[in-house]
């Protein structure tokens, strides 16, 4: 058996195609939808992803700006960025890069953003909402996951799913919006005791734990949905996943590959919720005019 493999580069280009005719329609009524991305220092991977992040927005015809401060950048000038962006009315969707230079309280900066243009969805606010089953926004990544399993037609309602990590960015929040869908969730890390013996038995496993090729055919129950979402580069300058894709697509059911799989949708999904916030404000404009 070989493993039908879930294209996120190619999903996401379908989904991109989709959102210029969202992105014409909000422009024609003057709220183009607009992203600034904040970044702090030059760490060469954050800068490569916010150069995407900037550029995805461009080519379907958003508004997007970086704003790149120093590595010692003094964290009040930041938070007076994030105040002034929250009141801008073409800005609608704010993102600061992680992680932050040491001298910064991440939570404090992120907790600064207004909940209503946080597109990473990482606000508390936002994240009770998701909690409860009525999510503002969803983090980005999970969001890009929820989409590939809807177009792999994977019925997540009664299957038994493992969330291989805890982060908040990627771990816990794909762990509830699994429990949305109506499977039943273990979340493993690296205090869990007997890894395999949870992965061997799940329909669903999602792998968040930054080791390359950690989860391994032997860890994966024959037919199951295996959703990669990590990104390692090894020692001669290779990308590979947190999943050892070559020995578990002659096990799974469906896997998604690294790179070309998870990472693609991530961007793209942060691009819906832009788009989606400026809807609603469109929306809640119209309402105000009648």
């Amino acid at each position: 058996m070989t493993a039908q493999v879930i294209d996120g580069k190619a999903l996401a280009e379908e989904l991109r195609q989709g959102f210029k005719a969202r992105v014409d329609a909000l422009a024609a009524c003057g709220h183009k939808p607009g992203l600034v991305v904040i970044l702090v220092g030059e760490d060469p991977a954050s800068q490569v992803y916010v150069r995407n992040k900037v550029n995805g927005c461009l080519a379907i015809g958003m508004h997007s700006e970086k704003i790149v401060y120093d590595v010692a950048v003094d964290p009040e000038t930041v938070l007076e960025k994030i105040a002034e962006l929250n009141a801008d009315p073409a800005i609608h969707g704010i993102l600061v890069q992680l992680p932050l230079p040491g001298h910064f309280n991440e939570e404090a900066v992120l907790e600064a953003i207004s909940p209503e243009k946080d597109v990473d969805g990482f606000h508390a606010e936002n994240v009770g909402a998701l909690a409860q089953g009525s999510p503002r926004f969803i983090p980005c990544t999970p969001y890009g996951v929820m989409k590939m399993f809807e177009k792999g037609k994977v019925d997540l309602a009664g299957k038994e799913a493992v969330v291989i990590g805890r982060s908040n960015i990627v771990g816990k929040p794909m762990a509830l919006l699994l429990i949305n869908a109506g499977a039943t969730v273990t979340v493993c890390h690296s205090k869990t005791k007997d890894l395999k013996f949870h992965t061997s038995r799940a329909d669903i496993v999602v792998a968040a734990v930054g080791k390359p090729r950690f989860v391994t055919a032997d860890m994966v129950k024959p037919g199951a949905v295996v959703i990669d979402v990590g990104i390692n580069r090894l020692p001669d300058g290779k990308l590979c996943g947190d999943v050892d894709f070559a020995g578990c697509l002659a096990v799974a059911g469906q896997i998604t590959p690294v790179p070309g799989g998870v990472g693609p949708m991530t961007i793209t999904m942060l691009l819906a919720n832009t788009i989606e916030a400026a809807e609603r404000k469109a929306a809640a404009a119209a309402g105000a005019g009648k």
